[in-house]
């Protein structure tokens, strides 16, 4: 335990995840990036590393830990080590993803960005209301409060988000289409990705 005058940011953080203060997970995952980074950069192997940037991955688990965080109990683990534990699954699942294209086809795609397995179940129905929304507000009450979510956005930022997780635009092609830094990107893609989540939990 932190002597109280160590105690650093993080740990306060970490300590608020533990009581279940889940607002503060953004927060947590934004101090604790450059050491996600470099757990991620050290997990991957050559041959995905190819394929996929570290900064990429890294978004992939902000989504999945946002998503699984309501369901779990951190009150006696180390919020670090849980989202290194749920980096490990993003790795997994994206060398699944390749291994079955790879499968599936001889094609290299290695210019898309694709969504793992761990977080496909929310993007699938963001894709869904950003594409069709008519279609998509009657597939089931959650989806269709994703869609009335989506309809309070400035057209920009559901153009960002339909960039990336429709059309599967890295985040510095994202970037490049609306203007603005490869950082500044995917932060506001993060933001948008937590406002979501917490308008759907909300009722």
């Amino acid at each position: 335990m932190s002597h109280p005058d160590t105690v650093t940011p993080a740990d306060v953080l970490a300590d608020q995840l533990r009581r279940g203060q889940h607002g503060s997970l953004a927060a947590y995952l934004e101090l604790r990036r450059p050491a996600l980074l470099g757990y991620i950069e050290q997990r991957l192997g050559a041959a995905l590393r190819s394929k996929v940037e570290p900064e990429d991955l890294y978004q992939e688990l902000a989504v999945k830990a946002l998503r699984e965080l309501p369901q779990t109990d951190l009150s006696s683990r180390d919020p670090f080590g849980w989202l290194c534990f749920l980096s490990e699954q993003c790795i997994v699942d994206w060398h699944r993803h390749f291994a079955a294209k790879k499968r599936a086809s001889g094609r290299e795609i290695s210019g898309n960005i694709h969504v793992g397995e761990g977080s496909q179940d929310f993007i699938a129905m963001l894709a869904a209301s950003l594409t069709s929304p008519t279609q998509a507000s009657v597939r089931g009450e959650r989806q269709r409060r994703l869609n009335e979510a989506l309809a309070t956005f400035p057209d920009d930022q559901r153009e960002a988000l339909k960039l990336r997780y429709v059309d599967g635009l890295p985040t510095k092609d994202v970037a490049a289409r609306m203007g603005k830094t490869d950082v500044a990107t995917r932060v506001l893609l993060s933001r948008l990705i937590q406002r979501l989540q917490e308008m759907l939990g909300g009722g």
